[in-house]
């Protein structure tokens, strides 16, 4: 007998659960369709309620596309230095003027003599490359077309492989032109476009800077940076570079690890080999930059933190101002509803189904307003993209919906409380 009391009482128990979340699902659901009707019934007012949650979630996820297509932007444009490589220069990038500043003033250039050093001491490198620009850049000439200022780079031939100019037709620059000082270049598209625009270009004469080259390769088109092309230079061998135009050579040296495992190694041995031949004190600072696309990506991320702070602030405010609204749109539709919180109690509605109808109304105004601000967001993203960059989060799009749903159902806690206290008799007595 005892067993069987105990069956009943858990079948009574689970049933009441069931009926229990059978009306918290129904009292939801109409609770849904009412704020929606709401909404559809009186759109001016809908419209007025919500702008504060629609400028916060737009901006919100403006913010977020425009700094999410920049990082793409940055990483493939800017900071792409190539798979697994870093760069040895004579001071860190993307650090305050005034650092860099002090850097040129305290670290010397990299010399041919490092480059060299490092190419014989280095151990485990897929790749060893240097690189050194002429500034400003000269003017490039052939027959009766001209450029006024190129970009003029001295490499040696290894950069074939760690640089993103790859050959087109003809070929790189090799080891024999470097050694020989060869009168020869490597140019790039925006060299062919402006100076042999009906001509094929292997094989002719350019001159840049009063100095005549041989054109033996044209490189694949890279593309622009910020609206400044990267295809307007002329690569020709270090020998012949140091000869006619930087006797004195201030290098960039590339280095390029075999995996990503082995390329912190590779930092750390290039740290240890350049201070012991510099003769660096333990406790002094490095005399010299090692920069990889991790160092610029970083700067770019300190950056976009400043920006999001003050977005957070912005978005913060509007977000608060909607949330009041729509408290108070929620505490007008209280006072209308009187009579009718008074019939549903009198009929049975316990307070807990009263105050989950009007949360549930005030989160449903405040996700309409987020989902409208998505969609505006969305459209904008789009229009910036066409002049710009901008690609819109998978996680924007959830952060939004989910703080707007959040702050309705913040807000809306105070109105469905006060609904929930009032007393049926009391709530009768209310005419609509």
């Amino acid at each position: 007998m005892a067993v069987l009391s105990q069956a009943r009482a858990l079948s009574s128990r689970a049933r009441s659960q069931r009926v229990a979340g059978a009306g918290v699902w129904a009292t939801s659901r109409e609770a849904f369709w009412i704020a929606l009707e709401a909404l559809r019934a009186h759109k001016l007012r809908s419209f007025l309620t919500l702008l504060g949650v629609v400028i916060a979630t737009t901006t919100l996820i403006v913010v977020m596309s425009i700094v999410n297509g920049m990082n793409v932007y940055i990483a493939t444009k800017i900071a792409n230095l190539g798979s697994n490589t870093f760069v040895l220069h004579q001071f860190k990038w993307a650090q305050g003027y005034d650092e860099m500043l002090k850097a040129l003033r305290r670290n010397k250039p990299i010399r041919m003599e490092d480059y060299k050093y490092l190419q014989e001491s280095l151990i485990g490198y897929e790749a060893i490359s240097a690189i050194s620009q002429l500034q400003p850049g000269p003017q490039a000439r052939y027959q009766g077309h001209s450029i006024d200022e190129v970009t003029l780079i001295g490499v040696t031939a290894s950069h074939a492989i760690i640089g993103r100019e790859k050959a087109l037709y003809g070929r790189y620059i090799s080891d024999q032109d470097d050694r020989r000082s060869a009168h020869v270049c490597f140019i790039g598209q925006d060299i062919v476009d402006k100076l042999f625009p009906m001509v094929d270009p292997i094989g002719k004469e350019l001159n840049v800077g009063g100095h005549t080259f041989n054109v033996i390769g044209v490189a694949d088109k890279v593309g622009s940076a910020f609206g400044i092309s990267q295809d307007n230079f002329v690569f020709i061998p270090m020998g012949a570079f140091r000869n006619l135009y930087m006797p004195n050579l201030e290098l960039m040296v590339f280095i390029k690890a075999p995996d990503s495992r082995h390329m912190m190694e590779l930092e750390d041995e290039v740290r240890v080999l350049m201070r012991a031949r510099r003769h660096v004190p333990y406790h002094d600072d490095d005399p010299f930059g090692i920069n990889a696309s991790e160092t610029l990506m970083a700067a770019w991320r300190n950056l976009t933190g400043s920006i999001f702070a003050v977005t957070i602030g912005i978005v913060a405010v509007f977000m608060v101002v909607g949330g009041i609204v729509i408290m108070n749109i929620m505490l007008a539709s209280v006072t209308e509803r009187t009579h009718e919180i008074g019939i549903r109690k009198s009929l049975g509605a316990r307070r807990r189904d009263i105050m989950l109808q009007f949360v549930i109304e005030s989160a449903v105004m405040a996700s309409v307003g987020g989902i409208v601000g998505v969609a505006l967001a969305i459209l904008i993203a789009w229009v910036v993209r066409a002049f710009f960059t901008a690609s819109v989060p998978l996680s924007g799009v959830l952060i939004g919906v989910g703080l707007s749903s959040a702050v309705g159902l913040f807000f809306g806690i105070y109105p469905a409380n006060k609904a929930a206290k009032l007393q049926p008799i009391e709530a009768l007595r209310m005419e609509n």
